[in-house]
């Protein structure tokens, strides 16, 4: 599959104006005295659904046809994909189903349905994520829009790297949380055209560190039971996301547990925003020192805020 142009960036852009958000960079002068760096936070836990996914699900589904569209969309979700598609999938006035891990979170579950989709459950696998899935397919004819490896959905989530871009110039690094690399994908790509000398890092749980083992070993590396705090990034790479990583990610960085939730709570001390664990994993990497940004610029994607107010993990 050829990967998403620029140009195809672009237009996604405009095909999603009308619906997302376009979400605000904040700063924060201890987190960035602490750091010893320059941070910039682009807060996708404000946009549409709570989550970035929202830019890759209404991007794949306003490009389908007719035809295909009025078969409807499924997919298989630990939760913001599927709602994300369930809310794109009502624009535009189709059916839509997801398979979510029974495990899922409730807050999750509910917001699947008060967006308008049918959930299927299934084992708290990837293996049977997929097999529920093809059932489905198979029974229905619907469109599967992968959460990930699925280059519509890589041109709608690099949107949110093309907003950062444009308002922060020299940019030395950018940090993203990696699960099935949808996002990490198309912040690579967009950066690869936008701002070449701008290093993109990707950021995952070392207990769901599968894209850190695919990234050193070249083989595409897959935990059947991954057990993180960080339920969103879970997913493994395909075959699509992972040769994007492959060309144009300089790194994969890994945080602890510990380390997710210290930043999650740094987050709302210092800025007052409540981010989803995800979303905390690469200011983890910065806290924990992972990465060397001394004296340098550098974006974070806050990547969502979806959390159950009543569990958070401090």
């Amino acid at each position: 599959m050829i990967n998403p142009n620029l140009s195809e960036l672009r237009a996604a852009a405009r095909r999603i104006a009308p619906f997302v958000h376009r979400t605000p960079i904040l700063t924060s002068r201890t987190i960035d005295t602490r750091i010893g760096a320059r941070v910039y936070f682009k807060c996708e836990n404000l946009q549409k659904t709570g989550a970035f996914k929202i830019r890759g699900a209404t991007n794949a589904v306003f490009l389908l046809s007719e035809r295909h569209a009025s078969k409807g969309v499924a997919t298989h979700s630990s939760g913001n994909h599927g709602a994300a598609l369930a809310q794109a999938a009502c624009w535009r006035g189709i059916k839509a189903t997801v398979v979510m891990p029974q495990n899922a979170p409730e807050f999750k579950k509910h917001a699947v349905v008060n967006y308008g989709a049918d959930i299927v459950f299934c084992e708290p696998t990837l293996k049977a994520r997929e097999e529920t899935l093809a059932e489905i397919i198979q029974k229905t004819d619907a469109v599967f829009i992968h959460p990930s490896n699925d280059s519509r959905v890589i041109a709608g989530q690099a949107t949110a790297a093309l907003e950062i871009l444009a308002e922060i110039a020299d940019l030395d690094v950018l940090l993203v949380p990696i699960g099935g690399g949808g996002l990490i994908s198309g912040t690579a790509l967009a950066t690869h055209w936008i701002a070449p000398h701008t290093r993109v890092f990707g950021t995952e749980p070392a207990n769901a560190d599968d894209a850190y083992q695919t990234f050193k070993t070249g083989q595409i590396v897959r935990i059947q039971k991954p057990q993180s705090i960080a339920d969103g990034l879970l997913t493994s790479l395909g075959t699509v996301t992972y040769p994007i990583i492959k060309s144009f990610v300089a790194d994969i960085v890994t945080v602890s547990e510990e380390q997710i939730i210290a930043a999650m709570r740094c987050i709302w001390d210092t800025m007052k925003l409540i981010v989803e664990p995800s979303a905390a994993v690469p200011l983890g990497a910065l806290l924990s020192h992972q990465i060397d940004v001394t004296g340098k610029r550098v974006g974070i994607i806050l990547s969502g805020g979806n959390v159950d107010l009543d569990r958070l993990p401090w």
